[in-house]
């Protein structure tokens, strides 16, 4: 990849959508790999992401939290209730939603996946200091935000 882009015309070096999506190349590749051996994909560390700083929630809320869509919301949390990351039981205010709730394993499996995913950041962003991943951070949820409305 660095060769390719190094060789790159100046003009396709120097357009942000282009290095916006050799970069999530990359960074697709690096999180991929970081959770190759773990039996979780982005969709489960996600979810328990979400349970952990969030707490409990509805399936539904889940997946609005998450951007996962109602059809892949279920499919992600029957396997990790299946694996005992998650608990998921009727609401008692409202019998027809559940709510799902963090486990310890899943707080546990959690911790090792935050461990990989930082490790997969710092190979990505060797190339930059601390203040500048800082920045390169608050400018991509800036573009984000302002394309999203958040």
């Amino acid at each position: 990849m660095k060769s390719a882009h190094r060789g790159a015309p100046a003009r396709l070096r120097s357009l942000p959508t282009r290095l916006i999506s050799q970069t999530a190349l990359l960074a697709d590749r690096a999180t991929e790999q970081a959770l190759a051996d773990t039996g979780s994909r982005r969709y489960h560390y996600a979810v328990l992401t979400t349970l952990r700083e969030g707490g409990p929630a509805s399936q539904a809320e889940l997946g609005r939290r998450t951007g996962i869509d109602r059809s892949d919301i279920v499919a992600v949390l029957n396997e990790l209730v299946a694996r005992g990351f998650a608990d998921r039981t009727a609401d008692p205010d409202d019998r027809r939603r559940n709510i799902v709730t963090l486990a310890e394993p899943g707080a546990q499996h959690l911790a090792e996946l935050d461990r990989r995913l930082d490790q997969a950041q710092d190979g990505l962003l060797a190339a930059l200091s601390g203040a500048e991943r800082r920045t390169l951070v608050a400018l991509l949820t800036r573009i984000l935000d302002d394309h999203t409305g958040g």
